[in-house]
């Protein structure tokens, strides 16, 4: 391996080869949205509480300074308001998001989409050009499209997990199937780390962290949850609940009492 990426993927995965990663990039689909209003408040929190990556796009990346936390600036895009909103277009490339300090770059692609094909060609060369200058890929793999009944399908996640490392991408991310065998299934199939999604807002926290204990238990390498982090009346300590639970293995009831809820 390149020995820039090796120390960049050090900077994200940590020694232990696993994360928690706080996504932010939901600005370009979904606007101003609650808990990414105030930017530098947001990241600030995420910082404190220990995250080992935050993920944003090149205008917030060029705004606002994430300190010691790994950057990881996300390519691709499109808005909610699009005719084909499942199709991700490129508006940043490698070279721009080095020069704007990233540990590493993420690209989304919706597997079964009207479009997938053209997602999938871009992301080959986005692989590329990783490979060339050093820079960790973390590959947003979701089963979504007119075709997709189900979206946690195991099978589906399974192989749009596969297809993001065949085609070159050093971590997953994708949406976890719901139980522990069927994840454990995807990540066997996997030769690189996945780590599983967040999801929409859960409706309590015990959920979000019971998730992450599980999807830790069978091999998984971290999560990158964004509206469960920042919209949480506490993100700074939800942020703390994770990383126990996915860097020291600590139970959900630890993950819990470090958010003061009380059973």
């Amino acid at each position: 391996m390149n020995i820039g990426k090796k120390k960049r993927l050090q900077r994200i995965l940590g020694k232990d080869g696993r994360t928690v990663m706080v996504p932010m990039d939901h600005g370009v689909t979904e606007g101003p949205i609650t808990g990414l209003v105030n930017m530098e408040s947001t990241i600030t929190k995420a910082v404190l509480g220990g995250a080992d990556a935050i993920i944003v796009h090149k205008g917030v990346a060029k705004t606002y300074d994430t300190g010691k936390t790994g950057l990881i600036i996300h390519l691709t895009g499109s808005t909610k308001y699009s005719i084909d909103p499942n199709f991700k277009i490129q508006f940043c490339n490698v070279e721009e998001a080095l020069r704007l300090g990233a540990d590493g770059v993420s690209v989304h692609v919706n597997v079964g989409s009207r479009r997938e094909t053209t997602m999938l060609k871009k992301m080959g060369q986005i692989t590329e050009e990783c490979e060339k200058l050093g820079v960790p890929l973390l590959a947003m793999m979701y089963p979504r499209g007119k075709g997709v009944k189900d979206e946690h399908s195991p099978e589906l996640i399974a192989h749009a997990s596969r297809l993001g490392a065949e085609i070159g991408a050093d971590i997953i991310k994708t949406n976890y199937t719901g139980d522990k065998e069927t994840f454990r299934v995807v990540v066997e199939g996997c030769p690189v780390p996945v780590i599983i999604a967040g999801g929409p807002k859960a409706k309590t926290t015990q959920e979000v962290l019971r998730v992450a204990y599980d999807s830790i238990k069978v091999g998984g390498a971290g999560v990158s949850i964004g509206r469960n982090v920042f919209q949480h009346n506490d993100p700074t300590s939800m942020v703390k609940a994770l990383s126990a639970i996915v860097h020291r293995e600590a139970s959900v009831e630890d993950g819990l009492q470090i958010l003061g809820v009380k059973r």
